[in-house]
């Protein structure tokens, strides 16, 4: 399917490895101009290549900074001001027994999962309005259709992006504007070998056990492949995606034991 994305920008946020990549890699691959970013010079110079490798006439530019600093956020809007399509996304907090975090650490949840994405939005919206195209995609998670005890941080400024980008959807698809969000759960990337080995330590068991343990419950036998969830969000940010707006997309093997 020719997704009709080619010749346009596209903002990645936290796109030096993991997921943020995987969606990098895959606008590319349809032809967007993209702009990846990341804290690490030397993570953003492996992405850098990595991304044209597997897409050889990739357009890529790398900004280096924190999307969920203000400095961060200056920096790749400076590289693209007005991009036609903007993936935010941002390293989600600590696990932990919710009773230990300090008001700190919630600042922090909120600043680097909810408001570092909806100032994003804020400043390429109005491009978006006058070009009458555009494409959000908010790279959440799971936890906010399955929350988790040792999650909390997460599941509480997700939910925060969730109702945002769900109040200001209708009113943006008037302009060719979309906004919808992409929920991963189990996905091959440090993140996930990160989670399961605080999962590990409280349950006294090897990150090994922990590993098959989650794959034996997953109706897939397996985790996601980063590739896979690039593929859909490619498929968000398409031409064909236009009437598809305000909704959670659950990528999760079938784990998800409700209907909504």
């Amino acid at each position: 399917m020719n997704l009709g994305i080619a010749g346009r920008s596209a903002l990645v946020c936290a796109s030096s490895n993991g997921l943020g990549l995987a969606c990098a890699t895959a606008l590319a691959a349809e032809g967007a101009a993209i702009v990846i970013n990341g804290r690490s010079a030397e993570s953003l110079d492996r992405a850098a290549a990595s991304l044209r490798r597997r897409v050889p006439d990739a357009q890529v530019t790398s900004v280096q900074g924190d999307v969920t600093t203000a400095g961060g956020r200056e920096a790749v809007l400076a590289a693209c001001p007005a991009p036609d399509i903007l993936v935010t996304n941002a390293g989600g907090p600590p696990v932990g027994d919710w009773r230990s975090f300090t008001e700190a650490d919630w600042r922090r949840a909120v600043d680097g999962n909810m408001l570092s994405a909806i100032l994003l939005i804020q400043s390429v919206m109005g491009a978006m309005m006058q070009k009458g195209f555009g494409r959000i995609v908010n790279i959440t998670s799971a936890v906010v259709k399955m929350p988790h005890e040792l999650l909390s941080l997460s599941t509480a400024s997700r939910l925060g992006l969730t109702g945002f980008a769900r109040s200001i959807a209708p009113g943006a698809i008037k302009h060719g504007i979309t906004i919808n969000n992409l929920l991963p759960e189990q996905f091959e990337t440090d993140r996930l070998r990160s989670n399961l080995g605080a999962l590990a330590k409280r349950n006294q068991t090897s990150l090994e056990e922990e590993v098959a343990k989650q794959i034996a419950a997953n109706p897939a036998g397996r985790f996601g492949k980063p590739e896979e969830f690039g593929a859909t969000c490619a498929f968000l940010c398409s031409a064909q995606a236009g009437y598809m707006t305000g909704q959670n997309i659950l990528l999760d093997g079938g784990r998800f034991p409700g209907l909504f």
